[in-house]
């Protein structure tokens, strides 16, 4: 067969695969047989077999969930196609109408049908354009975000470089957790990352490309291949791999958006590599039959071996990445046995022609990198969509492939047989165990030495009785009230023995036991001998029973053991897998968050990476995120690679020098430049911050030791006073400044000698700054921020230029509300003349307003912090929250342009932290009520407070920030699994996706909450009391 026969069959298959697999999903049929027969008679009409399993279904009793679920495990897609997976959409319909239900699915499939017509377009495909039309809609909206909707990197680029040969991390830009998990895993594969390096197009396509794949997957080639050498050599902690999904995006068109499946995904993308690579291939071949490398490194072959309606048949298939059922299974082998066979495998070694189906897999040809897809979700028929399964699913770090193997067919084969009979014979010895230790006809049961041990305890107890009446008072009448006369008082006692003799009617204690009850359980009746010779009999048959448990259980031990060793000899030991890269998802079926497991085998360790964040790992830390069962994080992919082929994993030799290459030393010359570009951008970007910090604390250090004098000598020229205008009656905010320019006048009037305005407004502003300076160098405790009580202290503590300085205090004493003294009135004259002197070119008004604004969204933002400070005081978490955001914010706006622009952002990040914390343990605790009131409620908070906060926690990637993200949704997603009511589950189930949601996209928020006004000195008050009563910060935080 020829390479291009063999493609058509293979995509022949593939088609007919995919039709199946959206017959499964849409209508929930596990049946094979049964869609098969529906596309049959269907002529391959999708909404033909739509319809004909609908009515056929609608014959059938409907299964309960338990049956669904032991169907879903029983039955499973056994077809493996190179490089594809069905469409994982599900169509939702509330209503009951099956009628509406059919029509809604026939509707579907024929739009999808139409479009695969006219475009040429999978739905495959179109999955993976919506969700990266979302990620890059998401990159291009963060340009546009204001105020709370800042995306942005650090602003100082020594945090966003690269600690030594550290790995490179790459940046989420929206929903694509899942691209940075794949990428990371194959780039560490050394081969392929050499592969993706060396990469030449073919020449031919330099022109123009001359079908849509070349027109596709060429340029994603090479923005693969840059992307790669960035990882290599950059100076970055981290890149943006936006131009890799962008060429990803613009190959489809579709307007919605979806996180994308991580195995779907791979499939892609290997497909488009396999099919780059292909035509380099065969521009090479010179004659000779084209060898693709992507399809040598990523595909095997097996021998499918069966019996169909009583014929035998054999088939060879590709495979690329090959899917695993985990439910019902507890290990990896688990899987794989039961993938391996299907159907009636008794009928594949009778001789006799029997009617039944069946077939086993068998390799031939493993791949170096073997690639297994764990399938951990479920169609849920009743509820009409996706469930992840989170059970529990080992897997080993070193895989043996033998007992796969076609050449081992016959040992396999009989060592399956050998360990279904052992399996026989271990459940009938669990069988007996469990009599042993779960005795009993009745509901409860115990263990029978147990039991023998409570029979004998009992017969040797002896009897000990008391009447349980005698502290009763006798006497009492029955309404428990004393009577009255002589019978009630010392007279009790001698009348006991008659009341004993006359029977008086007395409910309660007539109603309680005879007095000769034991006060413990124990024989009535029993003689010596009789007790001897029972306590000999229990001891002997408990001793017996104790011996028949333990032989019981080291048969058992023993059967288990040599079932564990059965495929340990050497022989079948000789195809080792070493575990290369685990996927990780976490979250449910329709939202969640990936990340990678990925071994470093030159330190010997595992490493997590996590989007941008790369960090050292532990195999115990894999093994809980990964093996399932513990939170809702649980392995989806597992990557192996064979550890006889070295050079997977190997570093590259200089054919020279011997000397492994190393980070530049490993690119051709084209990517050499291109990341030398890159790097010498972030080398000026981080000269530039140097430059700018150097010059901000050399002026800080000048203006702090040596505060210049202002220079406001400008030449006055004699001109009539100008017309005095009455302005408005001061407020209270200027009457406190006024009063501080007043006493500055008096001063330079005790002080200075010459008496003329201009002199007087000269020492009176002198005086005036000096005093603001030294407010400006005092070390003051955070409840005394001399910013707040003038702005000149504001501006001296960020070096704004002298003229703005000049300006402001000349502003300041041209006031027309100074007193109305004469002295007052001609020192104002003479400043406002002298701001009418200065001419334009001399003070930018740009730039005094901007100093001018800066200070006013200085003030704004302190009275945000403060008053959500003083809710949080009051435990009002809900109003105190966007106080907290929106100081956080503007804060965070304000401290990119000094370090003294705004307050303490870990003060504030800290309660912004603890606030968000609070509500989520409010929310969950109105949740756990079950209380629809208290429900609804709890969902409310985090619907529309905390998980529109949950991106603004992500954007900086604090560690106490994502601390405190983890502890939120791990709180939410500990009920995934517990019993709870069926609207509560629907209602979680509704809401963890948008918790989940892992993207820094703002989706909506709430405007800022209105402020009320202060004047200076009641901020000054208000914002001491405020942090006064905060105290010290807690060190250890979240």
């Amino acid at each position: 067969m020829t390479v291009e026969q063999n493609v058509l069959q293979q995509h022949s298959q593939k088609h007919q695969q995919t039709l199946l697999n959206q017959l499964k999903e849409v209508t929930g049929t596990t049946d094979v047989q049964l869609l098969q027969q529906a596309l049959q008679v269907s002529n391959g009409d999708l909404a033909e077999a739509v319809a004909f399993l609908t009515e056929k279904n609608a014959k059938v009793p409907q299964q309960d969930e338990t049956t669904y679920y032991q169907t879903s495990q029983v039955a499973s897609d056994r077809y493996i196609s190179v490089g594809s997976q069905a469409d994982t959409n599900v169509i939702d319909l509330t209503g009951d109408d099956k009628d509406d239900l059919q029509r809604a699915i026939a509707l579907s499939l024929e739009e999808s049908n139409r479009a695969f017509r006219e475009t040429g377009i999978t739905d495959e495909e179109q999955a993976i354009s919506r969700v990266l039309e979302a990620s890059i809609a998401e990159n291009k909206a963060s340009l546009k975000r204001t105020h709370t909707e800042v995306w942005s990197d650090s602003p100082n680029p020594h945090d966003r470089k690269r600690i030594d040969n550290c790995p490179v991390g790459l940046k989420n830009v929206g929903n694509t957790c899942w691209f940075s998990a794949v990428i990371q895993s194959l780039f560490n594969l050394l081969e392929f990352q050499r592969l993706v390096l060396n990469y030449s197009p073919p020449a031919r396509v330099h022109d123009l490309p001359r079908n849509q794949k070349e027109h596709r997957n060429l340029p994603f080639m090479q923005e693969l291949r840059n992307l790669f050498s960035l990882m290599v050599g950059s100076k970055r902690k981290y890149v943006d791999p936006s131009r890799a999904v962008e060429i990803l995006k613009d190959a489809f068109k579709s307007s919605e958006s979806q996180q994308q499946d991580v195995s779907e995904f791979t499939h892609k993308l290997l497909d488009w590599l396999e099919d780059a690579f292909q035509m380099k291939a065969e521009e090479d071949r010179e004659g000779e039959k084209p060898k693709n490398p992507m399809v040598e490194l990523f595909y095997g072959r097996f021998l499918a071996v069966g019996v169909l309606e009583g014929k035998k048949f054999e088939n060879t298939e590709m495979f690329g990445q090959y899917p695993l059922q985990v439910n019902g299974f507890k290990d990896l082998h688990e899987c794989l046995e039961a993938a391996m066979i299907e159907g009636e495998i008794e009928s594949l070694h009778s001789a006799e022609n029997s009617a039944r189906s069946g077939q086993e897999h068998w390799f031939t040809e493993l791949p170096p990198v073997l690639t297994f897809e764990l399938s951990r979700f479920e169609f849920n028929q009743a509820l009409g969509r996706p469930e992840k399964i989170h059970n529990k699913l080992e897997f080993p770090s070193m895989l043996y492939m033998d007992r796969y193997m076609d050449r081992n067919r016959e040992i396999t084969r009989i060592k399956r047989e050998e360990i279904r009979r052992l399996k026989e014979h271990l459940t009938l010895l669990q069988q007996r165990l469990e009599r042993y230790l779960s005795y009993g006809s009745g509901p409860k049961r115990f263990p029978l030495a147990d039991v023998l041990q409570y029979a004998m305890e009992f017969a040797s107890s002896k009897p000990v009785c008391t009447s349980p009446v005698e502290d009763i008072d006798t006497s009492a009448p029955p309404g428990g009230t004393t009577g009255s006369g002589p019978a009630s008082g010392p007279t009790t006692a001698t009348t006991a023995p008659q009341q004993q003799r006359v029977p008086i009617h007395k409910p309660f204690t007539q109603s309680r036991l005879p007095p000769d009850i034991p006060m413990h359980p124990a024989p009535r009746h029993i003689t010596e001998e009789e007790l001897r010779v029972l306590e000999g009999c229990l001891h002997r048959w408990r001793s017996e029973v104790e011996n028949d448990t333990r032989d019981l259980q080291g048969s058992i031990t023993r059967i288990q053991r040599t079932i564990e060793l059965m495929y340990s000899d050497k022989s079948m030991m000789q195809v080792p897998y070493r575990l290369h890269a685990v996927l990780v998802h976490e979250g449910q079926a329709n939202a969640g968050h990936y990340w990678a497991y990925i071994y470093d085998p030159h330190q010997r360790c595992w490493m997590k990476y996590n989007d941008i964040s790369v960090t050292k790992s532990s195999w115990e830390e894999l093994v809980r995120d990964s093996f399932g069962g513990y939170r809702n994080a649980s392995a989806y992919c597992l990557m192996y690679i064979n550890d006889k082929k070295p050079f997977l994993i190997e570093e590259e030799f200089d054919k020279e020098t011997g000397q492994i290459l190393s980070g530049m030393d490993k690119l051709p010359p084209d990517l050499k430049h291109y990341v030398k570009e890159d790097n010498e951008q972030f080398d000026k970007e981080i000269e530039e911050w140097d430059t700018l910090q150097a010059r901000k604390a050399q002026q800080e250090k000048l203006a702090l030791q040596h505060p210049a004098p202002l220079l406001l000598l400008l030449p006055l020229i004699p001109q009539q006073d100008p017309e005095y205008m009455e302005q408005p009656s001061p407020t209270n905010d200027s009457k406190h400044l006024q009063e501080d320019t007043e006493r500055a006048i008096s001063r330079a009037a005790a002080e200075q000698e010459e008496r003329s305005p201009e002199a007087l407004l000269n020492a009176a502003i002198k005086l005036e700054y000096g005093r603001l300076l030294r407010f400006a160098q005092e070390d003051t405790p955070p409840e005394n921020d001399y910013r707040l009580q003038h702005i000149i202290v504001y501006f001296i503590q960020n070096q704004a230029p002298k003229k703005i300085l000049e300006r402001t205090l000349l502003t300041q004493f041209a006031d027309r509300n100074l007193a109305f003294d004469e002295r007052c009135k001609s020192i104002m004259n003479v400043a406002r003349a002298k701001l009418d002197l200065i001419k334009p070119e001399e003070v930018n008004m740009d730039e005094y307003e901007m100093w001018h604004q800066d200070y006013r969204n200085f003030r704004e933002t302190t009275i945000f912090m403060m008053t959500g400070l003083e809710l949080f005081q009051k435990t009002n978490y809900v109003e105190a929250l966007m106080y907290l955001v929106y100081a956080y914010q503007y804060n965070k706006e304000l401290l990119l342009k000094g370090l003294y622009r705004g307050h303490d952002d870990e003060l504030l990040g800290h309660y912004r932290r603890e606030c968000l914390l609070k509500l989520n343990e409010q929310a969950a605790a109105m949740f756990e009520s079950g209380e629809e009131p208290e429900v609804t409620t709890g969902l409310g908070i985090m619907n529309e407070l905390v998980v529109p906060c949950i991106p603004l926690l992500l954007l900086h990637d604090t560690e106490r920030d994502l601390l405190a993200v983890e502890d939120m949704r791990n709180r939410w997603c500990s009920y995934l699994g517990q019993e709870m009511e069926s609207n509560l589950q629907e209602k979680l189930t509704d809401f963890l996706p948008k918790l989940l949601d892992c993207s820094t996209e703002i989706k909506s928020f709430h405007d800022p909450p209105k402020l009320p006004s202060y004047s200076t000195l009641e901020l000054c008050e208000r914002f001491s009391r405020v942090m006064a009563a905060l105290g010290r910060v807690p060190s250890d935080g979240r």
